[in-house]
């Protein structure tokens, strides 16, 4: 399959994602009575949405598209840019902070971003006010179940790539009851794809 392909059906996917996203919290605060919409501001390269009703206090739905150069510093950490600074990049990100103290705060991202080499990332984690060990557990089982399908081995690796990458060293504390973390991840474009949408599915749901 042609890079333009591969960039146009991620594109395509993470612009669906961010209207299934955006839809099911509008539909969320429907059921609490509120009628509360995403407020919504395009710029060149995408579309950042905003929300502040009845069940999330405020929360960030952003897809974006963005193509250009890598400084020569920066390039130098980014796979297939030794020859040619060029990227494109899409991907969608999201913030959620519901206003009831029980329901934890929610990340999630996933990416495509070409150089010379293409690869996916993302993940998705959250943040609790209060510690409740069932909803830690649900919330990690949910995750392993949906890795388990794609590999047995993923869970266990991106569980621990998140716990790392989210450490507050200077409150040496985790972020949150963690989650999931993966980059740089290019090992079957086909089946990456697919686990990236099943990431996407599995925090909708």
């Amino acid at each position: 399959m042609k890079i333009k392909e591969k960039q146009n059906l991620a594109k395509k996917w993470f612009i669906n994602l961010q209207n299934i996203i955006t839809n099911n919290i509008e539909e969320l605060e429907e059921e609490f009575g509120s009628k509360t919409k995403f407020k919504k501001k395009k710029w060149k390269h995408g579309e950042f949405r905003i929300i502040r009703g009845k069940v999330i206090e405020k929360g960030g739905v952003a897809f974006s598209n963005v193509k250009g150069k890598f400084s020569r510093e920066f390039a130098n950490k980014i796979p297939g840019t030794k020859n040619n600074t060029n990227f494109w990049s899409s991907g969608v990100s999201v913030v959620l902070h519901p206003k009831n103290p029980k329901v934890p705060a929610m990340h999630f991202n996933t990416r495509f971003i070409c150089t010379t080499k293409n690869w996916f990332g993302g993940g998705m984690d959250v943040t609790p006010c209060l510690a409740d060990n069932k909803e830690k557990e649900y919330f990690h089982k949910t995750l392993k179940v949906m890795c388990d399908l794609h590999d047995k081995k993923y869970y266990p690796r991106y569980k621990k790539w998140c716990d790392k990458y989210f450490y507050l060293s200077h409150r040496n504390e985790s972020r949150g009851i963690g989650g999931i973390f993966f980059d740089y991840k290019m090992d079957n474009w086909e089946k990456d794809f697919l686990f990236v949408k099943d990431v996407g599915i599995t925090f909708i749901t």
